[in-house]
């Protein structure tokens, strides 16, 4: 159903939401001077929303603004003022992971080269058929698919709960709608009963509204509905209608520019909240324990002078999709927002706003900040810099953000992880690197260093078959460490020896103790370099083992890659020596070193393991995707076999699967977890 046979008139433009557009809700942007209504007819008959502009005017920021991740335009009777059109609006389809399909006319298939080296990704010659339009727009999809991955419903959720999108889906006899919507609608709450929903539209409107929704079950193709918004006349939404995996979904919009975005409420540029909404939100949390992480992208401004700033809007857009993605996967009731050009604030309440799990979405946030964007030919890797504070009893939203601030400025100076955090008990938690050294000496003695265990699963299946043993530093005045910051001070101090001796013995006395129903579970431990180049470290190693009582059949011993490269031919002879004594082996953390594959030829080897980094690129760009498809395929032609480490969503456990990876670990599944909860795991599931 074409909406203007309801009487509505589509305006030049409309401004819609920067999010993604989702697979099932396919949306074209078209850029057409002479026939846009006429290509937005054949878009909508080939199954695709249309997103229609005439002006060239400004069309990359206006192609940013939509949820499109496909453009058309078209070229027919292009000059070269045209043809600098699509070399201004490449860039910002190719840094969103999109594809550009230009339309030219039969007789100009000369000028498709130059369109393509100026950024185009596909072509249309006119006239075509319908069948032609939609093979192209396949292709045009396929593209953006290996781009930025496929979607799930985990995802649409994900949308639903986005803050600013206009977005509803039925879910069983209900309908969840997005918190924008519902406020525009007049609802107190996002899961209503259809009839509820009705009745919040206009009674004269709601018969176009149920002929529209049986027409699209009828039939299966997309329609769409406009109506009058409540209490605000002379304003109107539209709804697109959609059939996604059988669900009936909906993104919606305003009819009119002045309404695309909420005036205070959100960033314009990225969709997330404005500095306005998070100062209101954190006064009205004043008194709560609430913590703050103000996050800062370092250098941007040379990103911006290299690539121009629509590649630098665009790439803000995908930063923060990293940011409100990772935030809303880890901490539920998140707030998210763009306060200034290039920072962002994260609010955080409950368990999640704990000094030690603000903390670990620090480093998760910086962590994927830091994997390489795509422009291009060219990939653009961005560091990233976070300071946390807590709020305290008398604390109001600006003197929240100060301490933020604060914090943020010592990290800027800072070196390590670029993570700094004032807390609500002490004045700084600012952590300095020569007492951690000395710290680390009495630690052991202490009784601070800890043992977590992170469970491993095969991709296909959901028995844990093994775990990882991990080390955690429960320092008194800075919380828990991770063993990057562990290791890293062990390093320093040249106490890396004892801390490994420690974590070995610790993690087989645990797991030899685990009830038989657990006899099943592999345990991986880590060696080091520095173990592996000490005289006689293979028979101390191996008494360490027999003295805990656990079987050797079970042990894997993890090597990081770096390790093995310091001297391949003394790893070579370890790694074959164990294998004879009865443990597995395998490369830890492959992908962060030299990655060469032409030494693990020679190395006895049963798995590899895939740093998080490159397990997460798998979601990223088609040539991340093609590196990793690399490693897993090299793996498996080598007879090893794959796990992954930091899997962190559904997306990137499909991808890897598809691939051959044969088992993973992550957040998706389980952190680390010790071992009385492993073992309260492993028996209930």
């Amino acid at each position: 159903m074409d909406i203007r046979e309801e009487g509505v008139n589509r305006p030049e433009e409309h401004h819609v939401s920067g999010e993604t557009a989702l697979d099932g809700q396919r949306s074209l942007f078209i850029l057409s001077p002479g026939d846009r209504d006429g290509l937005s007819q054949q878009a909508r008959a080939a199954g695709w929303r249309a997103i229609a502009a005439r002006r060239a005017t400004d069309a990359a920021q206006r192609f940013l603004h939509s949820d499109a991740q496909i453009a058309l335009a078209d070229m027919r009777g292009a000059g070269d003022g045209d043809i600098r059109l699509i070399a201004s609006l490449g860039p910002s389809v190719d840094a969103g992971g999109g594809a550009l399909i230009v339309l030219v006319d039969a007789g100009d298939m000369a000028a498709v080269p130059t369109l393509l080296e100026a950024g185009a990704t596909h072509f249309l010659a006119a006239p075509f058929t319908p069948a032609e339009l939609r093979a192209t727009l396949a292709s045009a999809q396929r593209l953006v698919d290996r781009l930025v991955g496929g979607t799930t419903h985990s995802r649409r959720a994900q949308r639903i709960r986005r803050g600013d999108a206009l977005f509803w889906e039925r879910d069983g006899d209900r309908i969840r709608i997005s918190d924008n919507l519902a406020r525009h609608l007049g609802l107190d709450r996002q899961s209503v009963d259809p009839a509820t929903f009705i009745r919040r539209l206009p009674r004269a409107e709601r018969r176009s509204v149920i002929a529209a929704l049986r027409g699209m079950m009828r039939s299966g193709r997309p329609e769409a509905f406009a109506h009058a918004a409540p209490g605000r006349p002379g304003d109107r939404l539209v709804h697109h209608l959609r059939l996604v995996d059988g669900v009936v979904a909906a993104d919606v919009e305003w009819l009119s520019d002045a309404h695309g975005h909420d005036a205070t409420g959100r960033d314009d540029l990225t969709g997330l909240r404005s500095r306005q909404a998070a100062l209101d939100w954190l006064e009205q949390r004043q008194g709560l324990a609430t913590t703050v992480l103000l996050l800062s992208i370092s250098q941007f401004d040379r990103m911006n002078a290299a690539y121009g700033q629509v590649v630098g809007d665009a790439l803000l857009g995908r930063i923060a999709r990293r940011i409100e993605r990772m935030t809303v996967d880890m901490a539920v009731g998140a707030m998210v927002a763009r306060i200034a050009g290039t920072e962002f604030l994260i609010g955080l309440t409950g368990e999640a706003a704990t000094a030690e799990k603000a903390t670990f979405l620090a480093r998760q946030l910086i962590g994927a900040i830091g994997r390489p964007f795509s422009a291009g030919d060219h990939l653009i890797r961005l560091t990233a810099r976070c300071g946390i504070a807590q709020s305290r009893a008398d604390d109001d939203a600006t003197r929240l953000i100060r301490r933020a601030g604060t914090a943020l400025a010592d990290a800027r100076v800072g070196g390590g992880e670029g993570i700094r955090i004032f807390s609500s008990e002490k004045r700084s938690r600012q952590v300095d690197a020569d007492q951690l050294e000395t710290d680390l000496r009495l630690a052991l003695d202490r009784g601070e260093i800890g043992i977590l265990f992170q469970p491993q699963y095969p991709v296909d299946g959901e028995h844990m078959i093994g775990v990882e043993a991990l080390a955690r530093w429960n320092h008194p005045q800075y919380g828990a460490l991770g063993a990057g910051m562990l290791f890293a001070t062990a390093g320093r101090s040249d106490y890396m020896l004892p801390l490994s001796a420690h974590i070995q013995a610790e993690a087989l006395r645990q797991a030899a103790a685990w009830p038989r129903a657990l006899s099943h579970l592999r345990l991986s431990i880590n060696v080091t370099a520095e173990d592996i180049a000490q005289p006689g470290f293979m028979p101390q190693f191996l008494n360490l083992v027999d003295m805990s009582g656990f079987p050797r059949s079970r042990l894997t011993v993890e090597i990081t890659e770096s390790g093995l490269i310091e001297d391949v031919d003394n790893a070579t002879a370890l790694l074959t020596a164990l294998r004879a004594e009865g443990l597995a082996v395998a490369v830890d953390d492959f992908g962060t070193g030299y990655s060469s594959l032409a030494y693990l030829k020679s190395l006895p080897l049963d798995y590899l393991k895939i740093d998080s980094g490159l397990a997460q690129d798998i979601a990223g760009t088609a040539r991340d995707r093609i590196i990793v498809r690399g490693v897993i395929h090299m793996a498996k032609s080598l007879g090893l076999r794959v796990i992954a480490e930091g899997v962190e969503t559904e997306q990137q456990l499909d991808l890897l699967t598809r691939e051959g990876c044969d088992y993973y670990q992550g957040f998706l599944r389980s952190a680390g977890v010790s071992s009385a909860d492993l073992v309260a795991l492993a028996l209930k599931a």
